[in-house]
């Protein structure tokens, strides 16, 4: 046999042995893309620089989760073949809920605050070549059992409001509270900013907690391993109500 027409057949070879998900990590090792973190967005250069909370309303405050709010989920997936992990995120506009703040002094308090997620309505966002990551998707909601536990409900404790929350600033605060999610509830800290401009505010974070707290199975996609770890993340707009 000549080695012109040897080579192509080793190769053929080579390609069979590596089987589906090794031939995958073959061609698109690296071709693997993930969007950031959601963050605040970039305050406006025409935004009041002073904002009260509670203005108008006597030292009680609500605040309504208004369009343009995402929530979603953020996981590491380990292909076959690839010594480096690949973030898996899905989002939903699919978010509802409320605020509280009270004012006693100076001093201003998140008193309650609720955030409602439809877990059914999450899409992949990320991009790996040559995969459809909406495939992802189905997999997902069949490992929540979104058709008998539709949502995920964090419930947040009363805590103290920085002194800069008051002035316009972006303020950094740790909200303890639960997590609901797949019949089950968890005690969790949600790591927040927070940035109040006149009747509207804008609230940024992340919940850093593990799927199987919640008696959920990391999902199984054939050639992909996914890590029990999970950070759920938020991008909420709120108006004054």
């Amino acid at each position: 046999m000549s080695r012109r027409l040897w080579i192509p057949i080793a190769a053929l070879a080579a390609l069979l042995v590596l089987g589906g998900g090794g031939a995958y990590a073959y061609f698109f090792s690296g071709l693997r893309t993930s969007p950031p973190t959601l963050a605040l967005a970039s305050p406006s250069p025409t935004a009041s620089g002073t904002a009260s909370p509670t203005s108008g309303t006597a030292g009680t405050s609500t605040w309504t989760i208004a369009s343009g709010s995402l929530a979603g989920y953020r996981v590491k997936e380990q292909f076959v073949g690839q010594s480096s992990s690949h973030e898996a995120v899905a989002r939903t506009s699919a978010v509802s809920g409320q605020a509280t703040i009270t004012q006693s002094g100076t001093t201003y308090q998140l008193s309650a605050a609720t955030i409602t997620v439809q877990l059914s309505s999450l899409a992949s966002v990320d991009s790996v070549a040559g995969y459809n990551v909406t495939n992802r998707d189905r997999i997902v909601q069949q490992s929540l059992d979104a058709s008998s536990f539709p949502t995920a409900v964090f419930v947040a404790e009363s805590v103290t409001l920085p002194a800069g929350a008051s002035a316009g600033q972006t303020v950094t605060v740790s909200v303890p509270g639960t997590l609901s999610i797949h019949g089950v509830t968890k005690d969790v800290t949600a790591s927040l900013q927070l940035r109040v401009s006149g009747s509207s505010a804008q609230i940024a974070g992340t919940i850093a907690t593990n799927m199987t707290d919640f008696g959920v199975n990391p999902p199984s996609i054939g050639f992909t391993t996914v890590q029990p770890a999970v950070t759920i993340e938020v991008s909420l707009n709120l108006t004054q109500s």
